[in-house]
């Protein structure tokens, strides 16, 4: 059944009629289809299930507290990128061990109280956040896992606006930043670097730039190992395109 279509002329939702959603709540009301949520997390999980996985739900794209439950109960992961979305998605039966902690300008209670739900990882954007979290972890008398964010100055081809792996983005560390600033975080008692992650932007229409900056995060991950550092996971991130005007992004063709 197709999410949105006509039956009698009348526009429905899977098989609710958006004319007795307006007439019972008024309009504007938001409806979504668990359908077709459902349907666009499971072939993610289909495309990479011959490997180990996790695919984490950027929860700043819709916080909408049924929405994350959905996910939540398909087994999902979550990115957040502030306290408010982390309590949602724990106020929606999500899994802290399942939440990487994204985003700038992370604050020490906001680091403070995902050290305390035992979240899966922070990703790391600067020296200054890695040594704050350290210091917190310290005094917590845990150990926080990190993953750094790496810039791989990779041009996706999409808007300026809503790009983030140039290096005039400005988002993330070079390698050769990162690359010190795990062997701190490897020295530290306090932090267990476990992954490296990127985040190249959205309305991506080519797969091309995820597989360059893959690329570029598996020569770290190389170089890391010949320095004694094994990493656990890599977090690829950057929103694949969707069908706005004439494009033909890779999940429509």
């Amino acid at each position: 059944m197709a999410t949105f279509s006509r039956h009698d002329g009348i526009l429905h939702c899977e098989d609710v009629s958006l004319e007795a959603i307006a007439a019972t709540y008024g309009t504007p009301t938001y409806l979504y289809s668990r359908s077709a949520i459902e349907t666009a997390f499971l072939d993610y999980q289909s495309a990479l299930s011959d490997i180990p996985h996790l695919i984490c739900y950027a929860v700043k794209a819709n916080s909408n507290l049924a929405i994350l439950n959905v996910l939540a109960q398909l087994g999902a992961g979550f990115d957040v990128v502030s306290l408010g979305e982390l309590e949602r998605v724990v106020a929606a039966g999500g899994d802290p061990s399942k939440v990487v902690f994204s985003g700038v300008g992370k604050t020490a209670a906001e680091m403070q109280r995902a050290l305390d739900l035992k979240i899966r990882c922070f990703n790391i954007e600067s020296e200054a956040e890695l040594l704050s979290l350290a210091e917190l972890a310290d005094g917590a008398g845990c150990v926080a896992p990190i993953s750094i964010r790496v810039n791989p100055d990779v041009d996706a081809g999409t808007h300026p606006y809503i790009s983030t792996g140039l290096r005039e983005n400005k988002f993330g560390v070079e390698v050769a930043v990162a690359r010190q600033l795990y062997q701190i975080a490897e020295e530290h008692t306090a932090l267990n670097p476990v992954g490296v992650d990127c985040h190249i932007g959205s309305q991506i229409e080519e797969t091309a730039p995820f597989v360059e900056s893959l690329e570029c995060l598996l020569d770290l991950v190389h170089d890391l190992r010949t320095l004694g550092i094994r990493l656990q996971h890599i977090d690829l991130g950057g929103g694949l395109g969707v069908n706005y005007q004439a494009e033909t992004p890779p999940c429509y063709r």
